[in-house]
């Protein structure tokens, strides 16, 4: 690869994305019994705040946050912000995942958006992860892309892995009782389409996936940096660790 191309633009970039803040973050207790988990720091800086800053070196102009649990802290924190252009959602009740992006559609527009839990920290490999991932997508063929990382890189072993991949990158759950190669990081392409199947009311986003993946139209990328699942106090401490040794890992990645 010609080194000019690490750091082009993509053909394409979703202008808009959806950041999932709304949740409990009950694993990650005793912090988040004070603060929203998006603004739990990793190393010094709130997780919300890493994905803004990607978002915002990306290009990409808006972003609709949604809240609930200590919802005004969040808000609060962002008000001041100037890119990109913020806009927060206070859900009265759970909606969850799915019925959380599904209240801000009008928010979010007619094309595609990125979809990022707010609890996902990642590193750019040798191009920007969203560039990258964003030159993948085909909206010929899919309705929803989720981004991926190797099971075995992810740190804390939690699980079993998420999905398998074939030759063509679509991508299918795990079947019960195996292990899955990869782990979704919590970064996906969604088309709005695929909320025509959508119910009322909360669900969780892994229903439009399975449906999505029914039609043959869920797909993953791999991303070539690195990833951190926060889900637990000792998750967040190896993140720690891992940022402050300028993130060498206890043996070699294979």
């Amino acid at each position: 690869m010609l080194l000019s191309g690490l750091s082009r633009r993509p053909t394409w970039l979703p202008d808009t994305a959806m950041v999932l803040c709304a949740g409990r973050g009950t694993r990650l207790a005793p912090l988040t019994d004070t603060v929203p988990k998006p603004l739990v720091p990793v190393c010094g800086v709130p997780i919300v705040d890493r994905t803004l800053e990607h978002l915002t070196r990306a290009g990409v102009k808006r972003a609709v946050l949604n809240a609930h649990y200590l919802g005004e802290q969040l808000e609060d924190h962002l008000k001041d912000r100037a890119a990109p252009e913020i806009t927060v959602l206070q859900e009265d009740v759970v909606l969850e995942t799915g019925g959380g992006v599904r209240n801000a559609l009008p928010h979010l527009g007619d094309a595609p958006f990125f979809v990022i839990n707010g609890d996902s920290v990642w590193l750019d490999g040798l191009r920007n992860a969203l560039h990258r991932f964003a030159d993948t997508w085909d909206p010929e063929r899919m309705d929803i892309q989720l981004l991926l990382y190797p099971f075995a890189r992810v740190l804390g072993w939690h699980g079993y892995g998420d999905y398998t991949m074939d030759e063509l990158g679509r991508i299918s759950g795990r079947e019960e009782g195996r292990i899955a190669p990869y782990a979704y990081m919590g970064v996906s392409i969604v088309h709005p389409r695929i909320f025509r199947a959508a119910p009322d009311g909360p669900f969780s986003m892994k229903r439009l996936y399975d449906h999505a993946e029914a039609q043959g139209r869920l797909f993953g990328a791999l991303h070539d940096g690195l990833w951190y699942h926060i889900s637990t106090p000792a998750d967040l401490e190896q993140a720690n660790q891992r940022f402050a040794g300028g993130h060498v890992a206890d043996v070699p990645f294979f």
